[in-house]
């Protein structure tokens, strides 16, 4: 498909001043002032051509400090954006599953060492890869150490991966049909992780950290042991209880329209096809279009700023949020213990999923030790910090993308806390 070019200079003439305040009052626990040079650094990330518009949100004590909106949603149409656009969030949809696995936790369902062979039998006596041919195929294998278990699908270490990633598993699992998560074909989630279970291992469970479709496979988990679909679960269990009325797996069709276009930084910010990044989308209309079967735990929600603060307060609050309690304190204490290490962020390990800080000085950015973050394929992230009892979330829509403004918006937030 041929992108759409997009005019520079329209860009930085009208984005920049499209800049939407939600949020005017002087913030308890920051300095307004410094506070408001989030606002410069965005409008530079959008004069520059890095980005079309984003949402920003920024938290104390549960109590919103800043929610501003900047830039386009849609700059053909010049459709300026809102607080309340929807966004692909990617990944950032497998805290929300890892949320969801530990409801069936506490309910006593199963405990996290448990093999996942035991309610998805395909993966029983899993094989790790030993060698290749030079067409990248598969040719010899071992029986693995032990069984994945669940606790590995939640720390990314049970030697899955992802297809779209380099990995000496990629040509196997393009060959088998593994669907990476984002899809609006004609497919469910139970066909997806059979295909998945066919596959060997990259290492034996519990020896390291490998980003993959683990989260993916514990949303099946959750089906299978719930009996729900992982859509139905999700707005039983955690986005009713918790007030969150714009996160959906696929958009309900008054909804479409608050959906963010996805921009691609390819020589300049050109309308995404869907085919340009490593992460490739058969349809990027989705989450719109298709057919609407494939609940993918590790990347397929879509949602809004506030919606995922909602979330993310309830796990700041230790589980609970306006006299609702989702899940136990204990049970989100464990998921913030560092347990994995990886390589992906200096200081840093990846508990329940997501990344901890560990040490600030090999980190070597401002924050604070015990906080905890993840992030979407298409440039969304959030952090939360229980020291400081702050709530994070920056959300644009590009892939792929040169930009760190969600890491330089984190810094102009803990710069300006008095």
């Amino acid at each position: 498909m041929v992108l759409a070019r997009l005019n520079p200079l329209l860009m930085l003439i009208v984005l920049v001043t499209t800049t939407v305040i939600a949020e005017s009052e002087s913030p308890d626990g920051f300095n307004a002032s410094r506070l408001s040079r989030i606002d410069g650094a965005i409008n530079r990330e959008i004069a520059a051509g890095k980005i079309a518009g984003a949402v920003a949100l920024v938290s104390k004590d549960g109590e919103i400090a800043y929610h501003k909106a900047f830039g386009y949603a849609d700059i053909a149409s010049q459709t300026s954006m809102k607080i309340d656009a929807i966004f692909r969030i990617a990944s950032m949809t497998k805290a929300i599953t890892s949320v969801g696995a530990m409801i069936l936790y506490e309910r006593g369902h199963f405990q996290l060492n448990d093999p996942i062979s035991k309610f998805l039998p395909g993966f029983k006596n899993p094989e790790v890869v030993i060698d290749f041919n030079e067409a990248g195929e598969v040719i010899e294998t071992r029986p693995a150490a032990r069984e994945i278990s669940i606790s590995d699908l939640l720390t990314h270490s049970s030697g899955i991966s992802y297809k779209f990633m380099p990995q000496p598993l990629q040509r196997s699992y393009q060959l088998g049909g593994v669907i990476d998560g984002l899809t609006a074909g004609d497919v469910e989630l139970k066909e997806g992780i059979d295909r998945l279970a066919e596959q060997p291992l990259l290492f034996d469970p519990g020896d390291q950290f490998a980003y993959g479709l683990n989260t993916d496979v514990l949303g099946y988990l959750v089906e299978v042991i719930s009996g729900k679909s992982l859509d139905q679960f999700f707005q039983d269990e955690i986005f009713e209880p918790l007030g969150m009325n714009d996160t959906y797996f696929y958009l309900p069709m008054d909804k479409a329209k608050r959906l963010v276009t996805l921009y691609a930084e390819v020589d300049g910010l050109q309308v995404s096809d869907g085919t340009e990044a490593d992460i490739e989308l058969d349809n990027p209309r989705y989450p719109i279009e298709g057919a609407r079967k494939y609940f993918s735990g590790g990347a397929g929600l879509s949602s809004t700023a506030y919606d995922y603060f909602r979330f993310l307060e309830m796990l700041r609050a230790d589980g609970h949020l306006d006299g609702v309690r989702v899940i136990s304190r204990k049970s989100v204490e464990l998921m913030r213990t560092a347990k994995v290490g990886f390589d992906w962020f200096p200081g840093a390990s990846f508990g329940l999923g997501f990344a901890i800080i560990e040490d600030l000085g090999t980190r070597g950015e401002i924050g604070s030790v015990g906080s905890y973050s993840w992030g979407g394929a298409f440039n969304t992230a959030f952090w939360v910090d229980p020291s400081e009892r702050l709530v994070g979330i920056f959300m644009a829509q590009v892939r792929p993308y040169t930009s760190d403004i969600s890491y330089r918006f984190q810094t102009a937030v803990y710069q300006a806390l008095e």
